[in-house]
């Protein structure tokens, strides 16, 4: 598993998860994910900072930041891609989520 790897979560207000946690804690039985939603059926506003917007193939979708948690390594299945070119973008928002800055 690495970190910024995506997961297909089998929900249609949730269709994907990225992974965020730690490389080096690959060994622990669960992972920290944040829900993707799509855009479009978003309930919330993007909050840039905190609820950034992502390009992810040819769809875009609401990182939830807020919504983050862990998920058992077992449920997550395997990964359907990495959008570690959105690095700096989702540490930001956790920055921000835990740091105020």
């Amino acid at each position: 598993m690495a970190r910024f790897d995506l997961y297909r979560v089998s929900s249609r207000r949730i269709p994907l998860m990225v992974d965020v946690q730690a490389e080096i804690l690959g060994d622990l039985a669960s992972r920290i994910v944040i829900p993707l939603r799509v855009l479009e059926q978003a309930e919330e506003p993007p909050l840039p900072r905190l609820k950034p917007v992502l390009m992810i193939g040819d769809q875009t979708y609401l990182l939830l930041t807020t919504d983050m948690g862990a998920q058992p390594v077992h449920w997550l299945g395997k990964p359907v891609g990495n959008i570690k070119a959105h690095r700096d973008e989702i540490t930001s928002a956790m920055d921000f989520l835990f740091q105020g800055f």
